[in-house]
């Protein structure tokens, strides 16, 4: 049986969303994805004074729904994100792990009162699912400005980087890749 990245929709999410996140790794990373069933929008995680979903409770649940045949598992959801130390997050993972979450709530043009674009939005949808991606495999943030790995504080940031890994980053991802992939 062949090991793969499981996308899981946290809540509602609408295929056109989780499909392009799967094309993207499988064409960047050289993994197989398969998508889970959904799980329910994680109420568990809902700070009422923030107003925002924790992260890190939402990866502890994560952790127990990974399976055998499950190399990592990334969830995707619709609520906002957000770190005990930051105002929010596009997404947390496991450094060296199996779990990772990513929220498109602030991903949408409209969160910054533009227009819609289904392209962009597609676009940071990718590059957040690619960036939590590589931290599961040991990744840390890049310097360079256009690699998928380089820190994402702001919107801006994310638009002004590539759906891709810089050199460096792609050969330490091939790296950490095939020595996962051999030790299972």
């Amino acid at each position: 049986m062949i090991k793969c990245v499981t996308i899981c929709p946290l809540g509602s999410v609408e295929d056109e969303i989780l499909s392009p996140i799967s094309t993207c790794i499988e064409e960047k990373c050289g993994l197989t994805c398969r998508f889970s069933p959904q799980m329910g929008t994680p109420k568990y995680a809902y700070d009422k004074g923030r107003l925002q979903y924790n992260a890190k409770l939402i990866l502890r649940r994560l952790i127990t729904q990974v399976s055998r045949n499950t190399f990592k598992f990334m969830g995707v959801t619709q609520v906002d994100l957000f770190i005990p130390i930051l105002k929010y997050v596009f997404g947390v993972a496991q450094m060296e792990g199996s779990c990772s979450v990513i929220s498109t709530h602030r991903l949408r043009p409209q969160f910054y009162d533009q227009p819609p674009n289904q392209a962009l939005f597609l676009e940071r949808v990718q590059k957040t699912a690619l960036h939590e991606l590589g931290h599961c495999f040991g990744l840390t943030h890049c310097r360079n400005r256009h690699c998928v790995m380089y820190s994402s504080t702001r919107i801006e940031d994310t638009d002004s980087k590539k759906i891709d890994f810089c050199p460096s980053c792609k050969d330490l991802f091939q790296w950490q890749r095939e020595k996962e992939c051999n030790s299972q």
